[in-house]
């Protein structure tokens, strides 16, 4: 399944972020991530320390890997519409659902500080830099004054978070799909109209 360039490290790292997606942490065994890996038990805890260590490097490495796809698309060029747009449409798994964001659902990810710490960072740092953008079309003139930046950051990612559940529930990326294009025909309303010349 993996690359045999690939160290047991980063195997064994790799297959846990796989299974807490698929499973959650509660459904993640060592015996499990050590199969998926094809470690074996001295291998895995000669590198981590438990289960919690390598589930931690696992969500920390899911979690950059959020920031850099979403800082791909957001820091791209356009208008600030066009980059929410180009985040809000670009490709994703919506009947997987959102890595991260799944976590937020798991419970003993939840009651443990060092495991979410990984979620809510990145979940704010997103909103921050989405809020960072609507400023910026504000003071650019393409948002009215009425949009308050980090209430729109945080429709944002509600709408995509929120828009996994409803897909996954119904079976269908169509609802994902309708949530986006309806907070875009808001943001599109939101816009100021061009100048005349």
């Amino acid at each position: 399944m993996y690359s045999v360039f690939m160290s047991t490290p980063e195997r064994l790292i790799e297959s846990t972020r796989e299974l807490l997606w698929e499973r959650g942490y509660v459904g993640t065994s060592p015996k499990a991530i050590q199969q998926h890996a094809g470690a074996g038990q001295g291998s895995m805890y000669h590198h981590f320390a438990g289960k919690p260590d390598l589930a931690l490097a696992a969500i920390r490495r899911t979690a950059e890997e959020m920031r850099a796809t979403a800082d791909a698309v957001l820091g791209g060029d356009g208008s600030a519409y066009a980059r929410i747009e180009s985040y809000l449409l670009r490709e994703r798994d919506v009947l997987k659902g959102c890595p991260v964001g799944r976590l937020t659902m798991d419970p003993d990810v939840i009651a443990s500080d060092e495991l979410r710490a990984p979620v809510t960072e990145t979940l704010d740092w997103l909103r921050d830099r989405i809020a960072g953008i609507v400023e910026e079309g504000r003071s650019q003139g393409e948002f009215t004054d009425a949009l308050v930046p980090q209430d729109i950051a945080s429709t944002v990612v509600a709408t995509v978070q929120g828009g996994y559940v409803l897909a996954r529930s119904s079976g269908s990326p169509a609802a994902f799909d309708t949530a986006v294009r309806g907070l875009l025909a808001l943001l599109a309303a939101a816009r100021t109209p061009p100048a005349r010349s």
